[in-house]
């Protein structure tokens, strides 16, 4: 099969199965990219997701983009991020175009509604499984619960603890891991 053609299938299958969003496709994302293909090892699909995290815009179009680009360069990274958005807009498209006529019909809304947990499962568990992958200890255990801590209780933007993270990290690896 030719690779554009494997990247393109393979990302718009992410993009038409996936409900909930960028972070509830990282399951399907890893098992596609990781595990069936074997495009990324798992260390470098943790480092092509914090990069997709940091970086501005979509993020399942931005992970689309940086995988695609490790495959095949610029190319592959338009493949994959096309690829990753063509049946979301398409979709969306339809339910535009139909939206009213079912807009107030309680068994759609009782759908989503239903839905909102297993989106909520289905972030939660990749988060799990990397947390096991990126040998936390007892002490950078305690980062993500100070995190939610300082953004739920005290209202903090994230961008403020994003930027304060890169900081610290680059202050550990050039003082105390050097």
């Amino acid at each position: 099969m030719n690779v554009y053609l494997e990247i393109f299938t393979t990302f718009s299958k992410i993009g038409a199965f996936t409900i909930g969003g960028g972070y509830a496709m990282l399951p399907i994302i890893q098992r596609e990219v990781v595990e069936k293909k074997g495009w990324l090892s798992k260390e470098d699909f943790l480092d092509v997701l914090a990069i997709s995290q940091s970086a501005p815009g979509v993020f399942v179009i931005n992970i689309s983009i940086f995988i695609g680009e490790r495959l095949k360069g610029f190319k592959g990274s338009v493949v994959a991020a096309f690829a990753s958005a063509f049946p979301s807009f398409v979709i969306i498209l339809l339910i535009a175009m139909f939206f009213s006529a079912f807009k107030d019909n309680e068994t759609v809304n009782s759908i989503f509604t239903g839905m909102r947990p297993a989106v909520v499962a289905l972030i939660a568990v990749p988060l799990i499984a990397m947390s096991k992958s990126v040998n936390l200890n007892k002490y950078t255990s305690l980062i993500p619960f100070a995190t939610v801590l300082l953004i739920v209780l005290l209202g903090i933007s994230p961008i403020y603890i994003i930027i304060s993270g890169a900081i610290l990290g680059l202050f550990y690896f050039y003082l105390v891991k050097r």
